[in-house]
């Protein structure tokens, strides 16, 4: 069996920054096991699998994969995914995508670049005093956590954020969960980085559900609905972020680096 495989930056404007992922387009489902070990071998942050959506309901269906397991969402690898159909038709300027997990999620053709509408995770105040140990923080602000497993710890600054330097040994011992450290930005309105261990992703580059996350959470703390974004990671990544009732859209740009055939 020969799958079509497209290796996109996504939340990136040139080649080797944002955040890489694999998107492979299928005729049919494959076995879970089968998805998963594509996914192992392609040993990206996440590999989407799209296929035409034959209940009418969106464009097509889609499924996310970390090399070790499926996750609830993956924003990067959508705005991945929405970027390999849209620069395959120029015609189209949208395109919907149905979830198993996270509900109906579509990319919009903006300018140079895209849109990507995610549900909006209101995060709600819990303390988690063994991630800000794995984390090896000090001068918390606050914890909060959102129920499909993500873990914020808010700080008081950006060279904070830059500076943690994650036990990711401790960090995996909490299970597959993903951690978000933020604070104000100095040249984005804020900033962060995430960490996902349990799922085989020590660092995540730029993370779309993460920002499902925090959005919410900095739009109360500034006052304001629009804002931008940097993730600072060692490849970075810059996004413009919009609170827009219950959902979270966020905006940035995609670059195509590899294309070629999986042989199954």
């Amino acid at each position: 069996m020969r799958i079509p495989f497209v290796q996109i930056d996504a939340f990136a404007s040139a080649p080797f920054t944002g955040n890489p992922a694999a998107v492979m387009p299928l005729s049919s489902w494959l076995d879970d096991d089968v998805l998963q070990a594509i996914a192992a071998e392609n040993n990206l942050a996440e590999t989407a699998f799209l296929l035409p959506d034959a209940s009418g309901a969106a464009d097509f269906e889609l499924r996310w994969f970390t090399p070790v397991n499926e996750v609830v969402m993956c924003g990067h690898a959508t705005l991945a995914s929405g970027h390999f159909v849209l620069s395959s038709d120029t015609a189209l300027d949208r395109v919907t995508f149905r979830t198993r997990q996270a509900g109906t999620l579509h990319v919009a053709r903006v300018d140079d670049g895209y849109e990507l509408a995610l549900p909006a995770w209101v995060t709600t105040p819990k303390p988690l005093p063994e991630i800000v140990a794995a984390l090896g923080v000090r001068d918390v602000v606050e914890t909060l956590w959102h129920e499909h497993r993500y873990g914020v710890v808010v700080l008081e600054t950006a060279e904070q954020v830059r500076a943690v330097d994650p036990d990711f040994r401790l960090l995996a011992q909490q299970g597959d969960w993903l951690t978000i450290v933020t604070a104000p930005g100095e040249r984005t309105d804020i900033v962060s980085r995430a960490f996902a261990p349990g799922a085989g992703i020590d660092e995540d580059p730029v993370t779309g559900s993460a920002h499902a996350v925090v959005v919410p959470y900095w739009a109360k703390r500034l006052g304001r609905d629009t804002f931008t974004a940097y993730q600072a990671s060692a490849r970075g990544g810059q996004l413009d972020c919009r609170l827009a009732g219950d959902c979270v859209v966020l905006g940035g740009q995609c670059v195509t680096t590899i294309e070629g055939t999986f042989f199954l």
